[in-house]
């Protein structure tokens, strides 16, 4: 992320699950990674161009999410290994989820 301007402040916990549940995850949507940026949670390995799509469209959505850790996703390319295909998930407060991007 930080190659695509991003910084981070990183606050480890031993409490994801609670962590998950405030800021409005579903558990189906659960990663290793919860990043709180500009109103949005961002959760698992995100793409940075979606996350910057997601900046500057700004929709009435809590997040993004790449549930688990596909092979392929940013930080989880394996050498010799074709990617994963997988989705970038946008959830709403309401329950509701869309595919927000496809790899």
């Amino acid at each position: 992320m930080e190659s695509h301007g991003f910084t981070a402040e990183v606050h480890e916990t031993a409490d994801l699950v609670f962590l998950k549940q405030r800021y409005g995850v579903p558990p189906s949507l659960s990663g290793c990674h919860t990043v709180l940026i500009d109103g949005y949670v961002v959760e698992g390995h995100v793409p940075a161009p979606d996350v910057e799509r997601l900046l500057l469209e700004r929709p009435p959505i809590v997040g993004i999410a790449v549930p688990g850790m596909p092979r392929g996703s940013p930080g989880m390319e394996v050498v010799g290994r074709p990617p994963e295909r997988y989705d970038v998930i946008a959830f709403a407060a309401d329950g509701t989820t869309s595919i927000f991007a496809s790899y």
